[in-house]
């Protein structure tokens, strides 16, 4: 199962979809591009990721991809908190950790349908707030 949503990945073309975000430097050019990415990203996938979401409480395999996924998802919200704690523009109300559980969670396919699919927000929309929702919850 892990084999087969890394597969949906490179029919996807991940790989050149995360460009920005491996090419970004600083902290908040890569929460931007991280944000873009993945706001974008979330409507290829989002049929796929509904039914493994519905699967991965009574199947291993299920919740082995699902888990395999939404890690890589916080490693990247993770390289974008440490550069931002190492630049020094994580704001003083947060430690890394905390940041990016919030990060993170902000960022989850289930915040994703709400917003965009039960309030009707638009993806650029999405993508837009949670850069500005972000940059203004977590920095100095």
């Amino acid at each position: 199962m892990i084999a087969a949503v890394r597969l949906l990945d490179d029919t996807h073309d991940l790989n050149e979809r995360l460009k920005d975000f491996r090419e970004a430097r600083t902290g908040v050019e890569i929460l931007e591009s991280f944000v873009e990415f993945w706001g974008n990203y979330i409507p290829m996938i989002y049929g796929v990721a509904k039914a493994l979401l519905a699967a991965r409480d009574t199947d291993e395999a299920v919740a082995a991809a699902w888990d395999d996924r939404m890690n890589s998802i916080r490693d990247g919200c993770r390289r974008t908190i440490e550069t931002i704690e190492h630049e020094g523009l994580l704001s003083s109300e947060w430690n890394v950790e905390e940041a990016v559980d919030l990060m993170w969670t902000m960022l989850s396919i289930q915040n994703w349908e709400r917003l965009t699919i039960d309030c009707g927000w638009t993806v650029d929309n999405y993508v837009e707030r949670m850069k500005s929702f972000l940059k203004k919850g977590l920095l100095r």
